[in-house]
Parts: structure tokens; C-alpha cells; sequence
């Protein structure tokens, strides 16, 4: 059984999901790790969605607003024993209707191009690839994709 729930950076489940998440993007980034890091900071992300499955925390997101009406979606991570299965799409569209929710128009995100199944995924679900923002301005590395929430 699928279940999400809406919780905040003190929640254990998250902790431990965030620790496997950061664990894997120390490998996948590199040497860019500590740069992308530094934009993850639990600290500044209040609205965090956790996936379970059969009462399991397998997966995990975030919304940060970006600017009025742009949400930015952060930490979408999903096991990897977990995955194949539709889970992070389930994650991303709790996300969206959260966002929705709380007055976003848009949501926005940015992902590596040494993680192709993040890209695929994002594509899958409507995203559309959008110049490098903010931060990501210029990092070679980055993919920024970008979705108008319906009304």
C-alpha cells in the first residue's frame, strides 16, 4: 500500500531518507557536490512530502518557494532498491497539488545531466527544460525544467 504524507525537516523518516539522498549525490556530483549542496539546507525547506509503501518510508520531496507564485521542487529521492515502480512521479504530483495548494502558479527545478533518469521522470510528468536559473546560471551540469501548475 502507497501512502504520502506532508511533514516538516524534523521528521526521522525524512532524516534517514536525506542521508541516503545526499550519500548518493556525493557520488553522482563529485567534485560539484559541496557547490549543489549548499542549496539543500534542510534549514530553508519547510514543506516536505515522505512516500511509503507498505508503511516503509521509501521516498521523499520538497517544495522551497522560489519567488511569489514559484515553487521550487527540492530533495526528490527515491530508494534505490524502490524504484521502476511510478514511485517518484507519485512523490512529484503530491508535490504539485501542494504547491497548487498553497497559491504556486508554477513549479521549477534543477537536476544533473549525469542523472538521466531524473530527467526522464521530469519530462514523463510534463516538465519542460528552461534556461539555468538563479544558481544554476551557467553550471554546465545543470538541467532546470519548469511546469505551470493548472488552476
Amino acid at each position: 500500500m502507497i501512502q504520502t504524507k506532508r511533514t516538516n525537516a524534523e521528521d526521522q523518516d525524512l532524516l534517514l531518507l536525506i542521508k541516503q539522498l545526499d550519500k548518493e549525490l556525493a557520488v553522482t556530483d563529485g567534485e560539484e557536490h559541496s557547490f549543489y549542496d549548499q542549496y539543500n539546507k534542510l534549514d530553508r525547506i519547510k514543506c516536505f512530502i515522505i512516500l511509503y509503501e507498505n508503511e516503509s518510508p521509501v521516498g521523499c520531496g520538497a517544495l522551497k518557494e522560489f519567488e511569489p507564485g514559484v515553487a521550487e521542487v527540492k530533495r526528490m529521492f527515491v530508494k534505490p532498491e524502490s524504484r521502476g515502480k511510478g514511485l517518484a512521479s507519485v512523490v512529484l504530483k503530491e508535490l504539485e497539488k501542494w504547491a497548487a495548494e498553497l497559491s504556486f502558479r508554477k513549479c521549477i527545478l534543477e537536476t544533473g545531466i549525469r542523472q538521466p533518469d531524473a530527467i526522464q521522470l521530469y519530462k514523463k510528468n510534463g516538465y519542460s527544460i528552461i534556461p539555468n536559473y538563479g544558481q544554476y546560471a551557467g553550471v554546465e551540469n545543470s538541467v532546470c525544467f519548469m511546469k505551470v501548475l493548472s488552476e
